[in-house]
Parts: structure tokens; sequence; C-alpha cells
């Protein structure tokens, strides 16, 4: 009966193993990739017509403002984070997806990949971003674009994102290779994978 008084009202938005941040630490491995915006661009391939998209071209999709929740596989959470960019739904509707695509890779400027499920990527809630508090978004946090896919950790919301790989099956990206899950669910704590 007294445990509900001691319990964040927050409680249930936390997953197990999490702990809240106040700031927005910044993880990454490797040097970060400094991109200009009329420098940037976004390639799809695979099994999708092949289009390369620029920083304009992105401009012009619908924009839509974002409150998500985020949280890292080395255990922080920051609770309603504040984005602006460009729902996967709506960004869908500018290219073509071969019905046997069942997932793809993300690619980066800097060499990093990570995989997701096709069922994973196109959910409403997901998006790829532009700007955080108001902001342009920090090269340090992904910018100057990075997809973001609030209901699995942080990896899965690649930084710099610049490519993405329509393919037939799963195929494991940089973490999923170095020891991180294939999938990577919060609540679920798919941490480390079972491979």
């Amino acid at each position: 009966m007294f445990e509900n008084l001691f319990k964040s009202p927050n409680a249930d938005r936390i997953p197990k193993g999490q702990r809240l941040t106040n700031g927005f630490p910044i993880m990454t491995y490797g040097d970060t990739p400094n991109i200009q915006r009329q420098d940037w661009q976004l390639r799809v391939w695979g099994l999708a017509t092949e289009k390369t998209f620029t920083w304009d071209d992105l401009m012009a999709m619908p924009q839509t403002e974002f409150t998500a929740d985020f949280h890292c596989v080395t255990t922080w959470s920051k609770l309603d984070v504040k984005w602006q960019g460009i729902k996967v739904t709506d960004f869908l509707k500018y290219i073509e997806v071969e019905p046997q695509a069942l997932h793809l890779m993300e690619h980066c400027y800097g060499g990093y990949t990570t995989n997701i499920a096709m069922e994973d990527f196109v959910r409403e809630e997901n998006f790829f971003a532009h700007t955080l508090f108001g902001k342009p978004l920090p090269v340090d946090n992904g910018g100057p674009l990075r997809l973001v896919v609030p209901h699995l950790y942080a990896w899965k919301s690649a930084k710099w994102l610049n490519g993405l790989e329509f393919l037939n099956k799963m195929q494991l990206g940089f973490w999923e290779r170095n020891g991180y899950h294939h999938r990577g669910e919060p609540f679920a704590e798919e941490r480390y994978s079972a491979f």
C-alpha cells in the first residue's frame, strides 16, 4: 500500500534498469562526422527504387513536431524530448519499396550501420529528426539528420543518417555484430545479443 506513495509518476515510462537524466548525454563511437546541410544526402537503395534526397528535398516534405521518450542502452532515459522532422510514414510516400523488403539497414556518415525490421520502421511515431528543442539538431546528437525510433533503444535511432538499404532478410549492423541485440526493445531489456 505505501509503495505507491514513493513511486515516481513517470515510473511506467522508465524501463527496468534505466535511470533518468536531465541533460542529453553524448554517446558515440569513433570520430563525429561534421556534414553541412548543403552537402548532406540521403540515399535509398536495395529493394526500393534507387533515389537520392538533398536537404532541400527533405525540407519540402511535411514537417511535424514530436515529443517522445528516449532510452539509451547505456541505462539512461530522457523523457519528453521535443523534436521536429519528417514522419517515416510521410517519407515512405516519396519512395517505392518492393513488397519483399522485410528489413532495412540504416547507413550513416562515418561508416556506422544498424539494422531494423520493416515492422519496427514503419510505425506512425517514428521520424527523421532535424531539430531538437527548437534548434537545429547538434552534430553531437546526430545532426544534421537522425532517425528516431522511440520504442527501441537509441542505437536504432541512428545518428548522421545518409542511407536506407532495403533488404529481404535481417543483416546485422555495427552494434549488432559487436554484441548488441538485433532488435533492442527497452521494456523487454533487449540489450545484448542472444546469438
